[in-house]
């Protein structure tokens, strides 16, 4: 075992790399508390990181309160790419007396720590490596305002780390002076605290872990963004006019990223708004808006989290069964009821597929990246106005809030498309329409928009039962027509919602499906089976419900198929059990994960070697 290490500032040596380092493929975890102002700090130290062309990701684990309790911000980097989070903390940063030991015994042998010298943590551990630093003193110096300094206290540990981690201080400079663009001696003030951390470390520390950052150039031209102000963007492209909502968690931001492009953006030559927010005094007021102002014929959308999507259920009903448009974002947070609000989770699949009483499918968009946060919103309200009906985005908490890489987003080319709305020459033409008549076979029918001048535009739109030409109906025949259309409808949809990505492909007989931020992990771990256990798993990204024939191909194409997801429930593997041929159920495997952390790779490869251990003993 590793001997402890706890330098005092009598012993002095430049920070040089060991043999045996482990360079730009560890993880750091800084364990805080909520509302202490780590936030800014942690942005610097990834910001750094990605500066040095290294791929990073960073995942903020807050508690649901508003200040006082833990919290833990944890950074990736990987010179293999690997974003997902990594199940082990390699470098310890621990700032909160009441985890303190707790984070430094979950450690792995052969980690690192650097803590606030009063915890006196150095003789928890013979196997790690301990940084004691006195931060309330090199504050002091630094802050004059005793009041900041608890702020600023957090800057200290990124000189630390950088000098500890061979981070180039100015990269961490740079990140500083981004992040407070508008507060010039808010950035001099934490500049100078870096600078004192990092000169500290350097007189103080001799350098005794394995980890190391060295530049790459991996992030040539990328940038970092999270995933709701990515979904908040493509809405704005997508031509969105009226947005209403319910603030929550982890939701809210995305709404509230919109209304300043929409403020910036989307102001007429006469000083006035083009468009209209409003928050609604409930979830179900909200999604109500948006299915009138898709009848009237706005582009129109909410965002929301499980709670909200549970109030929802009787207008998406009505939205269904009466055809109209209109876009409901859930960023997905651990349940029911309360749960976790701070967690991330893949447990709203069933409710939105179903949402309503009676016989009710919607489509479901699955983003995996901020990229397709971005491409699907654009993709959702498209589809809303082709299928007159609501459609959902499921995103999650991991994807919404935490920062990721990205390829800057393309700009959209493809024009809007507004599906088979009628206008006044079309009526002229045709002498009228049948709202709910199935005229192309495919279960589509043709629409008008409230204001069009002609006496055939208008119709009733009914909740109630209905016939083809929107009149009041009770009759068998009717209602069933109407049903089986919509399931019609719904068939066709699969011919038009995002295909699912093939991202490994082989001849192997061992198939994986995942979906959401599930890839991230799930393309480590297939590296991971192939490289220890000599297993060459295919790999299937979903991207949508209804499912392609591609599902049902792969699925005949593979012995086992494992359906990695992040919910108790088996709620992909339930959907897609509900869809494929009887004798394909078999081939089916779970793999679950719901303890409200992001998914890592390691897990996933030990829940899949389990069961094909189980598999060749059953052979």
């Amino acid at each position: 075992m590793a001997t402890t290490v706890e330098l005092g500032v009598q012993e002095k040596a430049a920070l040089t790399p060991q043999p045996g380092r482990k360079i730009n493929d560890f993880s750091i975890q800084i364990a805080t508390v909520n509302g202490s102002g780590s936030q800014s700090a942690n942005t610097v130290l990834l910001r750094s990181i990605f500066q040095m062309g290294v791929p990073v990701s960073g995942k903020n684990l807050f508690p649901s309160n508003i200040a006082g309790l833990p919290t833990w911000y944890t950074i990736r980097a990987s010179q293999h790419g690997y974003i997902a989070r990594k199940k082990e903390i390699d470098f310890l940063i621990a700032m909160n007396a009441e985890t303190a030991q707790e984070d430094v015994m979950s450690l792995p042998a052969g980690a690192a720590c650097v803590y606030d010298e009063p915890l006196n943590l150095s003789g928890l551990r013979t196997d790690i490596t301990f940084y004691a630093v006195p931060f309330d003193k090199l504050v002091t110096p630094v802050c004059p305002e005793a009041k900041l300094r608890r702020l600023v206290k957090n800057m200290l540990y990124v000189g630390v780390v950088d000098a500890l981690l061979g981070i180039d201080r100015e990269e961490s400079e740079k990140a500083l002076v981004k992040h407070f663009a508008k507060k010039k001696k808010a950035a001099e003030l934490n500049t100078a605290a870096i600078r004192a951390g990092y000169d500290y470390a350097l007189a103080t520390f001799t350098k005794k872990d394995p980890f190391w950052v060295e530049r790459m150039n991996e992030n040539q031209g990328k940038i970092i963004v999270d995933g709701n102000a990515a979904a908040a963007l493509g809405c704005l492209f997508a031509g969105v006019t009226v947005v209403t909502w319910y603030p929550i968690t982890p939701s809210s931001s995305l709404v509230e990223t919109l209304i300043d492009y929409l403020k910036e953006y989307r102001i007429g030559p006469d000083g006035k708004a083009t468009f209209a927010v409003v928050q609604a005094e409930d979830e179900l007021a909200a999604v109500g808006m948006v299915l009138g102002a898709g009848w009237a014929g706005a582009r129109s959308m909410t965002s929301t989290s499980g709670p909200g999507i549970s109030l929802m259920a009787e207008f998406v009903g009505l939205g269904y069964y009466t055809e109209l448009p209109g876009v409901i974002f859930d960023i997905q947070r651990v349940g029911p009821s309360t749960g976790l609000p701070t967690r991330t989770m893949q447990g709203d699949l069933l409710a939105c597929a179903f949402l309503s009483h009676g016989d009710t499918k919607h489509i479901l968009l699955l983003p995996s990246s901020v990229e397709e946060c971005f491409s699907m919103a654009m993709d959702a309200f498209d589809l809303a106005e082709q299928f007159q009906t609501p459609v959902f985005v499921l995103s999650d908490l991991d994807l919404g809030m935490n920062n990721w890489m990205a390829h800057p987003f393309q700009y959209p080319e493809k024009p809007i498309s507004r599906g088979k709305v009628l206008n006044e020459e079309d009526l002229t033409r045709l002498g009228g329409f049948a709202r709910y008549k199935d005229v192309d076979g495919d279960g589509i029918p043709y629409r008008t928009l409230p204001g069009t001048n002609h006496p055939a535009a208008a119709y009733f739109t009914r909740g109630s039962g209905h016939n083809e030409k929107a009149q009041y109906s009770e009759r068998p025949d009717d209602y069933v027509r109407n049903m089986d259309r919509l399931a019609r409808k719904f068939e066709t949809a699969r011919k038009f919602v995002p295909a699912p990505v093939k991202e490994v492909e082989g001849t192997s007989k061992t198939g994986i499906i995942a979906f959401g931020t599930t890839h991230w992990a799930m393309t480590e771990a297939c590296d991971q089976l192939l490289r220890e256990h000599n297993i060459a798993a295919d790999y299937l990204r979903l991207r949508a419900y209804p499912f392609t024939q591609d599902v049902h191909e792969f699925i005949k194409n593979h012995d086992r198929v494992y359906v990695v997801e992040q919910n108790r429930d088996a709620q992909m593997f339930q959907l897609i059990k509900l869809d494929i041929a009887a004798d394909q159920v078999t081939k089916l495997r779970s793999v679950l994960h719901y303890n409200g952390l992001p998914i890592d790779a390691r897990s996933i490869t030990d829940a899949i070697i389990s069961q094909e251990s189980v598999s060749q003993e059953v052979k």
